[in-house]
């Protein structure tokens, strides 16, 4: 994630869904009836969305609810669905003929995603002469909302990348398709671990869809041109990674700033089984930025104009950047130093000690059990280096490119 026309990824604790696969039927059903029973019509009304089978969808609908479900049924018609499966986990029975259902609901995109998206849905049933019928569906109390509750989702498929957008044009949907295509082998070529090689982009219709898709208030993420949700280290059935673009901050991006925001944001997705909560912001940020403005022949002068008038004015960081200095909301330019000074920290890898042993750091710190030790670990064992040597050589640096 960035400010100031930059990307954003979004950490665990702090974004994403709960990383479990959701596979309808899988593993022992509840033990009422009623929650057998109701495991079985969601089961039906997935087959029937799978199958665009609008008849069938609409059985376990409620007259009350039917045109809205219906029209969303209608917004999903060009998503590519692998898979759409629901797991009912808690059924509060309000009234005899009344219930509350808690359930997961999991959905795949066919080609791109290894494991599926997942989000808790609320539904409200109500039963008549024995069947089940929902009478509301909306969004868990921690959950967003899904793109294809904000309108028709129109879909660009690009030779790595799938565009989602609601509310925008296809020229802007296939111009973002062919910078994310770019940004694929860029990516691969600064991160050389496997990785899915393809990207899901989702491009609301506003700063406010955008909000809603994260489940946070839009003007939160004003400025902010993207950013990228994912489970870190939640393992290869954890909820598939998603790049959601701020249209009105990456509108007003030159074809260049776009791009960075974009290879920024891949990075996330291809390091993303090597991040955990070990990885503190400064890396993964600092990674993505240095991926992204790699072989672009950027001077550190033009990528980090905030930190360098700081530089400049006598006030040289004393440290590098806590998590705390990359959160949403505050100074702007303080945030903008902060993803400066982890590009430039990730820089100084690559220069001193090479490519190679940069991705080594970045994956080693994301091995270690736990955040404590990570860092001054994998200085040692990879850099041969100290956290005081280091963040001397960094200041240094810092001085050295911006003063």
């Amino acid at each position: 994630m960035a400010g100031q026309g930059r990307g954003a990824a979004r950490r665990a604790g702090v974004c994403s869904a709960v990383a479990l696969l959701a596979l309808a039927g899988c593993g022992a059903p509840p033990p009422d009836s009623a929650s057998r029973e109701i495991q079985s019509m969601l089961d039906r009304r997935a087959r029937a969305l799978l199958a665009r089978d609008e008849a069938a969808y609409a059985v376990g609908l409620d007259t009350s609810l039917a045109p809205a479900a219906l029209k969303e049924f209608d917004h999903l018609a060009e998503v590519p669905l692998g898979s759409w499966d629901y797991r009912v986990k808690d059924v509060d029975r309000t009234g005899r003929d009344r219930a509350t259902v808690r359930a997961e609901l999991g959905y795949r995109v066919s080609g791109y995603d290894s494991g599926p998206v997942t989000t808790e849905r609320v539904l409200d049933l109500i039963e008549r002469d024995g069947r089940w019928y929902v009478t509301a569906d909306r969004p868990g109390a921690d959950a967003a909302q899904q793109l294809w509750q904000q309108g028709d989702v129109e879909a660009v498929r690009g030779a790595r990348s799938l565009v989602l957008g609601v509310g925008q044009p296809e020229e802007r949907l296939r111009a973002i398709a062919a910078a994310a295509d770019r940004a694929v082998p860029a990516v691969s070529a600064a991160w050389p671990s496997p990785w899915a090689g393809r990207v899901v982009v989702l491009v609301p219709a506003s700063l406010d869809a955008m909000g809603g898709l994260l489940g946070a208030p839009g003007a939160s993420y004003r400025g902010i041109a993207a950013v990228t949700t994912g489970e870190v280290r939640g393992g290869p059935d954890a909820p598939a990674d998603r790049v959601i673009v701020n249209p009105e901050a990456y509108g007003v991006l030159g074809a260049f700033g776009q791009q960075i925001v974009l290879t920024h944001e891949t990075t996330h997705v291809a390091t993303r089984a090597a991040t955990s909560p070990a990885t503190p912001v400064w890396l993964s940020e600092g990674f993505a930025d240095w991926a992204a403005y790699r072989g672009t022949g950027r001077t550190a002068a033009q990528a980090a104009p905030e930190l360098r008038r700081a530089v400049r004015a006598g006030d040289l960081p004393a440290a590098l950047p806590d998590d705390k200095a990359f959160a949403f909301g505050g100074d702007a330019d303080a945030l903008a130093r902060a993803y400066e000074g982890a590009w430039l920290a990730c820089e100084l890898i690559a220069e001193r000690w090479g490519e190679e042993k940069l991705t080594e750091f970045y994956r080693a710190v994301g091995a270690h059990p736990s955040r404590e030790g990570a860092v001054e670990k994998a200085l040692h064992e990879v850099l041969g280096t100290t956290p005081e040597d280091f963040t001397a050589a960094w200041r240094a640096h810092l001085g050295a490119r911006l003063g």
